[in-house]
């Protein structure tokens, strides 16, 4: 785990670059839509998703960009804030919030850049997909995890 606040904040830029890199590659090299077999549960998809998780509001005419953007500075600045005043023994609190912050400037990012997220990661069992997420979303449900072994863990 990392050391000190810079630590915290200093993987949470890891981890955003991580998640640009990554969006950014795929965009690239990948057609839209044509999945790419890695394993017989994983497959590499391009899609675009204009809501939030798991594609909510991914069709909805256009608001919802504004409003996950705002949202999503909204709960950086507080993750940021509450990171910085956090006592040095809140580990788990702390690698939750800095990957929360990570994810969410990088969807962010991808937002107002593009004017969509970029998926691509594509679980599937059995003929069942889960929705295509990317390094930002695992980023996020990592975070909440920890913070909840936080909260639960006494």
């Amino acid at each position: 785990m990392p050391k000190g606040k810079s630590g915290w904040f200093t993987l949470s830029l890891l981890v955003l670059l991580l998640d640009i890199v990554s969006k950014a590659y795929i965009k690239a090299h990948w057609l839209f839509g044509l999945p790419y077999r890695v394993t017989s549960f994983l497959n590499i998809t391009l899609v675009y998703n204009r809501g939030a998780a798991f594609s909510f509001l991914n069709s909805a005419n256009g608001w919802q960009q504004w409003l996950f953007s705002l949202l999503a500075i909204a709960v950086s600045v507080v993750l940021l804030i509450c990171l910085y005043r956090m006592p040095p023994k809140k580990t788990w609190a702390a690698c939750g919030a800095a990957l929360i912050i990570a994810g969410a400037i990088g969807n962010l990012i991808s937002r107002l850049y593009y004017g969509y997220v970029i998926d691509f990661i594509d679980l599937h069992v059995a003929g069942w997909h889960w929705p295509a997420f990317n390094v930002a979303d695992s980023a996020i449900c990592i975070g909440v995890l920890c913070l909840l072994m936080d909260t639960f863990r006494k």
